[in-house]
C-alpha cells in the first residue's frame, strides 16, 4: 500500500519552496503517521510455526532438566535476560 506524492517546481521557484510543499503534502496524506505506526508490527505466525517454536522450547526445558540431573550444570545460576 503505497502512496505517491509528487511535487513539481513552478517556474522560478527556489529548491527549499519545492520541498516545503513536498513536506506539507506528506504530512496532509498521512504517511509517515501510518508507517511510524506500523514499524515493529510482526505478522502473527502461522499455527505449524508456533507449534515448531513450542515443540523446540520443551526438547530445550527437556535437555536442561536432564543436564542438571546430570550435575553438568548448576541450577542455581541465573539463566536468560540479564
Amino acid at each position: 500500500m503505497t502512496t505517491n506524492v509528487e511535487v513539481t517546481r513552478n517556474g522560478t521557484e527556489n529548491p527549499l519552496g519545492v520541498l516545503r510543499r513536498f513536506t506539507k503534502r506528506v504530512q496532509g496524506a498521512g504517511i509517515l503517521p501510518r508507517v511510524r505506526g506500523i514499524r515493529y508490527h510482526d505478522r502473527t505466525l502461522s499455527h505449524y510455526k508456533r507449534k515448531m517454536h513450542t515443540l523446540e522450547a520443551i526438547r530445550r526445558r527437556e535437555e536442561r532438566v536432564e543436564l542438571i540431573k546430570q550435575g553438568k550444570i548448576n541450577p542455581d545460576i541465573p539463566r536468560g535476560r540479564r
